[in-house]
């Protein structure tokens, strides 16, 4: 490991400032992401700013009933909050569907959100990665890639981002707050992560230095139904095949509102704008929701090996869709 610098910042200006007087600086949370990168050679920081002591630990309801959560909150902390699990339980079921109970106990929202992809292409020192070395193209495109995208990717870049929770905060229409330099801003939780287009080497909407300092998941959705489900090669500590995320309201008989979000699909959390589309205004119904989701997933782009990844994304959706609508049609 190559030699680095560390500040451990006592305030999020503190933290920024750092930042900005270190280039190549990173910001260090959980660890549980960047510590193993720097560990393979992929990640190489020449200054540390540890954020772990920052204000930014406490979960707060505001007082339009949305709930403010800081980026240094535990993602076990997270998924255990009475709030989360009674108004946005699909949060709650994404995180716990994530990593292992120690990874839970250390990682955080931010350092959730901030996990770069785990494709072991970019992981791999040896192997061409444009999201690792800019220009030097994409080892995976025509090898082995049956864990890769289906959606919205390119020619430069065929990995998928790996976060469960990220998932679940697109579909909620969560907000991702952040501090830099220039000041504060938030941004939608569905944008706050980018496709490959020309550069992959940019995962996020951060601009140089910024630091996510909370996410805000809004009133509008608190109590609605909703529900996660991920498919993967083995029941538990495994990144997912495919995922889904469902927020769902249903009034007199039809859908009233629909949050739709595939995980494991694309470089970011797919947000389903085509099927929620479709589905506003429409018939509670098993018919009606596949035809919006085959909708949305007519765009796919299936590789040689990862064809499978469209009718497994369809019928997650599907599913919880019906699961979701049952007590409504009742």
């Amino acid at each position: 490991m190559k030699p680095f610098g560390y500040l451990r910042a006592g305030s999020v200006d503190e933290a920024a400032d750092a930042f900005a007087a270190h280039p190549g600086a990173r910001y260090l949370g959980g660890g549980t992401n960047l510590v193993d990168l720097m560990k393979l050679d992929v990640e190489r920081p020449d200054f540390l700013v540890d954020v772990t002591r920052l204000p930014l630990d406490t979960v707060r309801e505001l007082p339009d009933g949305s709930l403010r959560v800081g980026a240094t909150v535990r993602n076990s902390d997270l998924a255990a909050h009475p709030l989360v699990r009674d108004r946005w339980p699909v949060l709650s079921q994404a995180l716990l569907s994530g990593a292992s109970g120690q990874l839970r106990n250390a990682a955080t929202t931010g350092g959730n959100l901030m996990q770069r992809t785990r494709c072991p292409y970019f992981q791999d020192r040896s192997k061409p990665c444009a999201k690792r070395e800019p220009g030097s193209g994409c080892g995976a495109l025509e090898s082995v890639h049956r864990d890769h995208a289906v959606l919205g990717y390119s020619d430069r870049c065929i990995a998928t981002n790996p976060s469960d929770m990220a998932v679940a905060l697109s579909a909620l229409d969560a907000r991702v707050e952040l501090y830099g330099q220039e000041g504060a801003r938030s941004v939608p939780a569905a944008e706050f992560h980018r496709l490959p287009g020309e550069h992959p080497e940019r995962d996020t909407e951060l601009r140089p230095g910024e630091l996510i300092t909370s996410v805000v998941l809004p009133a509008a959705a608190a109590h609605l139904p909703s529900a996660y489900r991920k498919a993967r090669d083995r029941a538990s500590y495994a990144f997912a095949l495919a995922s889904v995320a469902v927020v769902l309201r249903v009034a007199d008989g039809v859908v009233a509102h629909a949050g739709i979000a595939f995980g494991a699909l694309a470089h970011r959390p797919w947000r389903a704008r085509r099927a929620e589309e479709a589905l506003l205004g429409g018939p509670v119904t098993a018919e009606a929701f596949a035809a919006a989701v085959d909708r949305e997933l007519a765009a796919a782009r299936p590789l040689r090996d990862n064809a499978y990844k469209v009718p497994l994304a369809r019928n997650l959706a599907v599913d919880v869709l019906t699961r979701l609508a049952a007590p409504a049609a009742v």
